[in-house]
This record gives C-alpha cells, structure tokens and sequence, in this order.
C-alpha cells in the first residue's frame, strides 16, 4: 500500500501527486479519497457522508448505484453478455433502441435517426457539427456567449469560456459567437440583433452551417433561453440553410424537468445531443438524435471504436424502462423543481444574490468571485459537494440527483444557507477592521 502523504489539506496516497498529472481539477476542491456512493451520497474512505449537488456534472441524474439500473447491469455481465461491440448488432443494443423508441420518441411524436457518437459529449458534438458542414457544404458555425460544449477542438471551437480556449486558441477557427439570450439584460433583444447580422449580406459573417446553443447553460452560469429566443434560432437558422443543434448533454435526461430540455420551447431541433445521464449510471455513453433527412453519413465515416458499449446500453434501457415509461417521473421531478426554485428564491433574495436556473439545474449568482468560492468551501467542509460556474465561477450551481428525497434537498440547502451565515460574517469582521484601521 502507497504511503501518505500530506497535501491539498487532506491525507491522501502519495501516488496522486507523484504521477497524475496537473490538469487534475475536481479533486483540488474535494481533497478526500471517495470508497463509495449510494443514493444521493458519496462516503469518502473513512466513511463520512458528503451529499452530492454536483452528480457528476449530471451524469447521474438517478443518483449514484441505482439499484434496479444495477442490477440489470449485474445480470447481464454475470450472463457474460456482450461488452464491446463496435457497431455490430448486439442484444443489448436492440433493447436500447426499443426502449428509447417506446418510451421517449414515439411518446413524443419525435421522428430521429439515432447515431452512437461514444464516448463523450464532446465527441457528440464533433458529430454534429460536421454532419452540418458536410449537409450544407458551408463551414462557418454560430455558438453562443457562455456556452460550453467540451474540450476536444471542434467543440472548443464552440466554447465560449476563455480558460478552456487558451491553449488551442490559434486552432479554433471557423466559428462565430454571438450573444446568447439575455446576454446584455432583459431589455436588450439579442434575438433581433442576430437576425440583422445573419440577414446582412455586408456584416462580414459567412452563411452558417448550423446554430449550436444550450437551452439551459450549465457551465456558463445556469443561464436560460426564453421560447421566443429559441423558436427565434431555429427559425432563421432555417431562412439562411443552416441546422439547428441542440446541446442537450447537461440539460437532457429529466433535467429540466422533460426527458429532452427543449419540449417546453416549441422547437424542435435538426440535432439533438446527449451524453452524461443517458447511459443512466455514470457510464461513458452519447448519442445524437438527427432528423432523417439530414442522415447523409456514408457507412463507416464517422466513427469510434467504444461506440459499441454494451454495458451503457444495459443500463440506459433500464432507465428509460424504469424512470421514463410514463409521466410519473417526469411529474415528481417538476414538482421538486418548484419548491426547490422557491427556496433557492427565498436564499438570493436573503443574501442579496441572484437566483438562476430552470428544473433541478439552479444557480446562485455572486456578485464577486470569492465569496462564491468561499461559500463553495464552506459547503464542502460541512459535507456538501457543490460546484461553481458561470464565466468567472461566480454562480453556485446546485445540480442535485433527480431522485434526491425533499429532506435531502432542504440538509443540502440548508448547509448552503449556514455557508453563507459563514461567509457574511466573516465579510462584516473583515469590513469593521478595515474602517477601524483607517
């Protein structure tokens, strides 16, 4: 067994800073060795409980070891079912793709071609954009201000935040940004602003390939698009010949409340893309929903060996099955999300915050950077793992299991409420002696 070693304020093995590289990042903010995970809890090595608002980024929007999504997991590795099968055809793929037609597409009168991108969401969105550019022929892609959508190149080229740009900077080409919904304030239309520019033969901007944005900017601040803005997107985006791509991967799969983010708005898009919670267990999983007539692929040009990821598919039919074969869910979740926007209301307008967000992905806006990464801290050493975001990490965002019970949601915010107590306190002693010294 490894010595410890102390670093990060916490004993940890010595082989975490000897050998993982420096780009680790999570980690730093919750220096704890976790063992295990249940419900809407993670336990660190000695068997503390944290409750976890961060559910990997939402890739666990049924919370952590879910045990119907277990143990048809189980059973199906124990029957030595398929693992990997590239794009062969498999038993456990049939069973995905009929559980998806069932209970999400036909429900819906949703008419998508589904294509396997695996295993990010980043590689989701590679997908769809050169789907977009090879349909229409045209380079040029509109993103929008404050979203995110991956690491990889072509979905860096669509982010907007500057840390994640700098070191490829000189390689993301080929993309324009323009300002997301609200971006300027309430009163500022940014839907006509953008009509005029692409409508401008003269604004210097190419004719798009595709329209990529977020309904709901998760990374960018929990910021939320109105249904005019996006009926408005789609609408021109289709006066000009370019596709709409909807990111639906921190969004989708209940998240706002519907299995699909934009249900709501009164569009529906060209693309729609997926990862985190579809696999239904953290595991590596996404997908792009693609309107047939824009399915021009030729057979093996896009593609990826673990594309074929039998477990993923196991367990994302069992969600569906379990969780999305009626409206019962989707209503609890609703349900949750009201109260829980109440509450979150109630907190911003206590502290003199900024409430944010739509279903169970809601924001506290900060007006500086460092109480919101205090109150962070607080949370954690109090057992609570919350994340920041927002282009400055100055939004608190509470990204709870969608299955998290109401007295786990009020511990949890509760424990954010006594962080700020904390946090205010201690800026008034700090405030008192900077006027005492002067």
């Amino acid at each position: 067994m490894s010595e410890t070693v102390i670093f990060g304020g916490k004993n940890l093995p010595d082989v975490y800073r000897d050998i993982e590289s420096e780009v680790r990042r999570y980690c730093r903010a919750y220096p704890v060795e976790f063992g295990r995970a249940k419900g809407s809890y993670l336990y660190d090595r000695l068997g503390r409980p944290y409750l976890d608002f961060l559910s990997g980024c939402g890739s666990l929007n049924y919370g952590h070891n879910c045990e119907p999504i277990r143990e048809s997991l189980m059973e199906y590795i124990l029957s030595d079912g398929v693992a990997m099968s590239m794009d062969m055809y498999s038993v456990a793929k049939t069973g995905f793709l009929t559980a998806l037609r069932d209970a999400i597409l036909v429900p819906r009168q949703l008419d998508f071609h589904v294509q396997f991108t695996w295993p990010t969401g980043a590689n989701a969105v590679e997908a769809a954009i050169k789907l977009a550019r090879k349909f229409t022929g045209r380079a040029n892609v509109i993103a929008f201000t404050n979203g995110f959508h991956g690491c990889s190149l072509g979905a860096l080229g669509l982010t907007g935040n500057s840390s994640h740009r700098a070191s490829s900077k000189p390689l993301l080409t080929q993309v324009t940004h323009l300002p997301y919904c609200d971006y300027f304030g309430p009163t500022v239309d940014t839907a006509a602003q953008i009509e005029k520019l692409l409508l401008d033969s003269s604004s210097g901007i190419d004719a798009p390939a595709a329209f990529v944005f977020e309904t709901v900017q998760g990374e960018g601040g929990a910021n939320v698009c109105s249904p005019i803005w996006a009926q408005r997107m789609q609408r021109l985006a289709h006066e000009i010949g370019a596709l709409t791509i909807v990111d639906d991967i921190q969004a989708g799969c209940g998240r706002t409340g519907n299995f699909f983010s934009f249900e709501d708005l009164g569009i529906v898009p060209d693309i729609v893309i997926m990862a985190k919670s579809i696999s239904g267990f953290g595991l590596p999983m996404s997908i792009a929903f693609i309107r047939p007539q824009y399915d021009i692929w030729n057979p093996g040009e896009h593609n990826g060996t673990f594309r074929g990821n039998n477990h993923a598919f196991i367990t994302a039919a069992a969600a569906l099955k379990r969780y999305w074969s009626n409206d019962r869910f989707a209503t609890e979740v609703k349900e949750k999300a009201m109260l829980a926007s109440g509450v979150v209301e109630n907190i911003a307008e206590q502290y003199g915050l900024s409430a944010k967000g739509k279903g169970l992905l809601l924001g506290l806006e900060f007006s500086n950077t460092q109480d919101c990464a205090a109150v962070k801290e607080a949370c954690f050493q109090d057992g609570l793992i919350i994340e920041t975001s927002g282009p400055k990490d100055e939004v608190l965002k509470i990204l709870p299991p969608l299955t998290i019970s109401r007295s786990e949601f009020d511990d949890g915010l509760q424990i954010v409420r006594s962080a700020l107590n904390k946090v205010h306190s201690s800026s008034r002693r700090l405030a008192t002696v900077a006027r005492a010294a002067t």
